[in-house]
Order: C-alpha cells, then structure tokens, then sequence
C-alpha cells in the first residue's frame, strides 16, 4: 500500500531513469527525426486527419518527438509529462528543431493546476494509459481541455497484450484492472540491455472501461480499430514482417496488439 500511494514519485523516477537511454537509442532514432522524420504511425496519423493550425493537446509525451511531429504537420502543441528530465530534453528538441512548442512537466491528474487552455484535439499514445490507476479521472482531465466539438485521439497497446508473462507463454496477469502491479525492471524496451534497474507501478485497464470513463466524460466514441500488430518493436521475441509492423511469430495474427479510437466532445454538456 505505501508503493501505491508513492507511485508518482517511483514511476517519476523510473521514467527519468528510461529518458536518459531512450534518447540516444535506435528505438527513437533521433538522427532520423531532427532529419525531418516523423516519429508518428499511420494509425495516429489516420485518425488525426488534417491538423494544420489546429491547437493540440499531447498528454505524457515522453520528450516531445510526437509532439513536435505533430508541430511539423502544422499543429499548435502543448506536452505534458510526467518526467522532469524528458520535459527539459523536449523543451531541447523544440529549440533546436525550431519548432514551436510548450511543454509542462506535471503529472496529468494534476494538469488543472498547471495549464488553463482548450483545445482542438486532445492526444496520447502507446503505452500511457498503464500508468494511471483512474481512469474516470483521466477522461475528466480529458473533457476538460477539450472545446466543445473537439476530438479525443488515442492509440494504445491491446489490453489483451499485458496478460501475457514477459515471453508471451502463459497467462500471468488479470485483463482486468483488479490489482496493483508492482515490479523492477532491467533494461527498458528502447534499450533491452541497457544498465538501468526501476522499480514501477501500473494498472491493467480493459476496453470497457476505457470506453465507459470517456463515454461517461461527455465524450462519444467516433472510430474504433483494432490492429494485428505492433508498429513498435517493444516487447520480446518480436519480428517486422512488414515495414514498421511487428508481432510475435508463434502468436501470428491471431491477437490484437494494438487498438485506436477516435471521440468527440458533446456539444452539449
């Protein structure tokens, strides 16, 4: 229970212990993207649509590379993240590619506090929502940053993905948010060898209640896909077998990996 109560601050240092590998590791490759590449996938970008002067929100944005791709694509963006290091590293990046950008390191509960804004379109991505015990308070944090009319965009690894053990042989975790998971890490998934040791605190969260916390926000679901593959080469034994797509050989395509959605603030409160 104290773990619990503290997981602010173990999972602020767990994250300001990944940033400082994540940033220099072939994962984020940071030669191709201050080339002019997007860190951004087809799915998010599908769904985002035409953004071009449009005023975005990006929550836990790690140390900026979406949201300065979504700067590049014509965006007004604002970050928000967890990690003091990550922060000041994308404050860096947007310095030194020009892009215009604001960033605030908070946690996003505590956003409120920190930013008073709305906007076009609210986004976050891959592996953000694990990190967040409550969800209803994660959609209100949502619904109110968003305008009237605005739009949620939101992709993420399948809940289905974190019952599996580390290898993807058995079943080790509940699908549902029924339990703290409490572990210490070796490594991070942008640098498996990496010489780094955290502990950290995150939660399981299905698809119903994903959907019910928004739907319950004043927020209507638009857009709904589920994806066989992973545009990320993040968990173990992974193999592309397209460009950019991963999956695991002895799963095939028989399970999803990812899902993405697409929401729209009500009009009417």
């Amino acid at each position: 229970m104290e773990n619990e109560s503290n997981y602010i601050n173990i999972n602020k240092d767990a994250w300001n212990k990944k940033t400082e590998f994540h940033i220099d590791s072939a994962f984020y490759n940071m030669t191709g993207f201050l080339n002019g590449e997007t860190s951004l996938n087809s799915i998010e970008v599908e769904l985002l649509g035409n953004i071009t002067g449009k005023k975005i929100l990006h929550l836990q944005c790690h140390f900026g590379q979406d949201t300065l791709s979504l700067g590049r694509m014509g965006a007004q963006v604002t970050g928000a993240d967890l990690s003091d290091v990550a922060i000041n590293k994308a404050r860096e990046l947007a310095i030194t590619t020009g892009i215009p950008a604001n960033f605030v390191c908070c946690d996003i509960y505590d956003l409120p506090n920190h930013l008073n804004e709305k906007f076009d379109i609210v986004f976050t991505s891959y592996g953000t929502i694990g990190w967040l015990p409550d969800l209803d308070k994660w959609a209100k944090v949502i619904n109110l940053f968003l305008k009237p009319g605005g739009s949620f965009v939101f992709a993420e690894f399948h809940p289905f993905v974190w019952i599996f053990d580390s290898g993807f042989q058995k079943i080790d975790y509940s699908y549902f948010n029924v339990e703290t998971i409490i572990e210490t890490e070796t490594g991070t998934y942008a640098d498996k060898a990496a010489p780094m040791e955290a502990k950290t605190i995150s939660w399981n969260h299905g698809l119903s209640e994903v959907f019910t916390s928004l739907i319950s926000n004043n927020l209507e679901i638009k857009t709904f896909k589920e994806y066989d593959y992973s545009p990320y080469n993040c968990f173990s034994n992974m193999e592309e077998f397209e460009n950019k797509r991963y999956r695991i050989p002895h799963l095939q395509n028989k399970i999803p990996f990812v899902y993405a959605l697409k929401a729209m603030k009500k009009l009417d409160e």
